[in-house]
């Protein structure tokens, strides 16, 4: 008889360094009813949360779909979601009202806090806990971290504010973790330069007992944990390949020009928090892809010439400006459609992931530009909680009734009330 395993069940081992090596398991179907709806133990499957973000605003031309509805255009931007049109939800005409509250520094500071807090800048950072956070809180405790905070272009300017997405409280961020080598190593929870030069895999140590839970699988389990453990080797290869300059974060790379290839970084920080969700290590993630303000060079795009935040405001009339910007806008849509592609493509129960995953992809700003905190465009994609998708829905609300409804509605996490929330908002669920 094929026995059941836990959700919470790991591979455990040794590493060379003396570290313990933690390999959690995929989602088999050992783990889940029979019809693959809820866990064996009769636990509906928890809802997951990405909060995604990308600094500076969008050009809205470019951007915002001119049509409400399932027939909506998939515009410029919009573009690398095209094959995810049925899991994506694009909600525009929200208002971001804390952001026109009084305070000090330039337009983008109380942007930022008034978008992960629902608060007014305080002069240091966020006025209070971050919408990821607030979520965090009302989990249950029963996964390895409570949330996990990731980053990739790293973009040492400007202020706290500017550089980090997730405030446990006012004044209090939790910086994300901008090197995969190090993300690898806490999902994995070793450190050893044996994986690092290649020479030992993480599997390695875990091999044995991975031997032994195979055995107690069905045929169609087996594959799937054969496949599970060829992407993780996959994984710490791309890992350890980087150069070695990636190993460590850039000396102000504001001034010198830093050209990494940020891609390459993304996705892979994507392929771990994709992991993490699957082997149940966390059910938040906050995803910092560029920082507020964002001065990121785009060499892979063929625009050096300036940085992202001089693009929004030098050239904008012009009609190779605006190209320049729906070129960097569309770049910051293809990472998050390789994230929406990555948890789609990995079973869960009857699914896969992207079906019990609710991903919020935001920015501080509207149009660029003019530092808009209105009509802010924002997408959902997933299907928890029974999202609705495959829509363009043009709102009047504000961002926190939005933050409140999804909460709520989607990721079943009530967390009471939110700043500037007043009411639910219609047509998401």
């Amino acid at each position: 008889m094929m026995r059941k395993f836990s959700r919470r069940t790991l591979l455990r081992g040794a590493g060379l360094a003396g570290g313990v090596v933690r390999l959690g398991l995929p989602p088999l179907a050992a783990m889940f009813n029979s019809n693959g709806t809820a866990y064996a133990n009769d636990k509906t499957i928890e809802p997951r949360f990405v909060f995604w973000f990308n600094g500076n605003g969008i050009p809205e031309k470019y951007w915002i779909p001119p049509e409400t509805g399932a027939n909506f255009e998939i515009t410029p931007c919009l573009h690398p979601l095209a094959p995810f049109r049925r899991d994506i939800h694009v909600v525009t005409g929200l208002d971001s009202a804390a952001a026109r509250l009084p305070g000090p520094g330039n337009s983008h500071y109380p942007s930022m806090s008034a978008l992960l807090s629902g608060r007014a800048y305080t002069g240091r950072g966020a006025g209070g806990e971050s919408f990821d956070q607030a979520l965090a809180r009302k989990t249950s405790g029963e996964h390895r971290f409570r949330s996990l905070q990731v980053g990739v272009c790293q973009e040492s300017f400007g202020e706290a504010i500017q550089q980090n997405m997730s405030w446990a409280d006012r004044d209090r961020p939790l910086p994300p973790e901008m090197l995969p080598h190090q993300l690898f190593d806490r999902l994995f929870g070793v450190n050893d330069p044996a994986w690092t030069s290649r020479r030992k895999s993480v599997l390695d140590a875990v091999a044995e007992e991975a031997r032994e839970v195979r055995a107690q699988l069905g045929g169609a389990d087996q594959l799937r944990l054969d496949e599970y453990l060829g992407s993780v080797r996959e994984l710490e290869r791309a890992v350890a390949s980087l150069p070695p300059e990636y190993r460590k974060l850039v000396n102000r790379p504001g001034e010198t020009g830093d050209m990494r290839d940020y891609p390459r970084i993304a996705k892979l920080q994507s392929d771990l928090i994709a992991h993490a969700f699957a082997s149940g290590q966390t059910r938040i993630a906050s995803y910092m892809l560029t920082k507020c303000q964002s001065i990121t060079r785009f060499p892979w795009l063929g625009h050096t010439a300036q940085r992202h935040h001089e693009y929004t405001h030098n050239g904008v009339e012009t009609p190779r400006g605006m190209r320049i910007l729906r070129d960097i806008c569309r770049w910051h849509v293809d990472e998050f459609a390789y994230l929406v592609g990555r948890l789609k493509a990995t079973p869960e129960g009857a699914g896969n992931l992207l079906d019990n995953t609710l991903l919020l992809f935001v920015h501080e700003h509207a149009e660029a530009n003019p530092h808009k905190n209105n009509n802010l465009a924002v997408i959902a994609a997933g299907h928890a909680g029974g999202m609705k998708t495959g829509l363009h829905t043009r709102t009047t609300g504000t961002l926190g009734d939005l933050y409140l409804t999804l909460a709520t509605e989607v990721l079943r996490l009530p967390i009471g009330t939110f700043p500037t929330a007043e009411t639910k908002l219609t047509g998401i669920v």
